[in-house]
């Protein structure tokens, strides 16, 4: 009886140590540490690929946000159609989350936010939102002398442009710009 559990458990533990293997899921995963959810093979790929001229993102992208210098790009079949532009993005424990294939998923023209207030005490306004990270990230209006809950915050005219520009499914590149530079050095080796 116990040599048929041990069989079991072994072909068990396999059968797991296979997904793992196969889905590329590991316990040192940065998605369980908290950190980019982006598999590695994903990463490599966005290295491998050629750079908008003037931005730290790939021609893939149809946003692209550099948190290092705080500026923004609207991007449109790999050149730049507006930017860059000033933005404000996530403070400390808020932090705005970097990911090389994030998707726009809802726009929003006269958003307020469900979790801050203003300093009227309303519902703080987002105005132009438009979402692209979990957590309701999204590049949105508003005061740039702050910084933001993990938002893109940009000026309001530049607010409205990205919100007209983008659509659902546009791909949005958030990087630090010395560690994209330090990745694709080392892709190309």
């Amino acid at each position: 009886m116990r040599t048929r559990q041990a069989s079991r458990a072994k072909a068990a533990a396999a059968t797991i140590v296979g997904l793992v293997a196969v889905t590329g899921i590991g316990l040192a995963d940065p998605a369980f540490a908290g950190a980019e959810t982006e598999t590695s093979t994903v990463a490599q790929q966005t290295h491998a690929a050629a750079l908008t001229p003037g931005t730290p993102c790939s021609t893939a992208a149809r946003a692209c946000v550099d948190l290092e210098s705080q500026r923004a790009w609207l991007i449109r079949d790999g050149k730049v159609v507006r930017g860059p532009v000033g933005i404000a993005s996530g403070g400390a424990e808020q932090e705005t989350p970097i990911g090389h294939s994030f998707r726009v998923y809802r726009k929003s023209k006269d958003h307020v936010s469900g979790e801050f207030k203003g300093p009227d005490g309303q519902p703080a306004k987002m105005p132009y939102s438009v979402f692209f990270a979990d957590g309701g990230v999204a590049f949105h209006g508003g005061d740039r002398s702050r910084s933001s809950a993990g938002c893109v915050k940009l000026g309001l005219g530049d607010a409205e442009a990205w919100f007209n520009d983008l659509q659902n499914g546009d791909q949005v590149q958030v990087v630090n710009a010395s560690q994209e530079t330090a990745a694709r050095q080392t892709a190309t080796r």
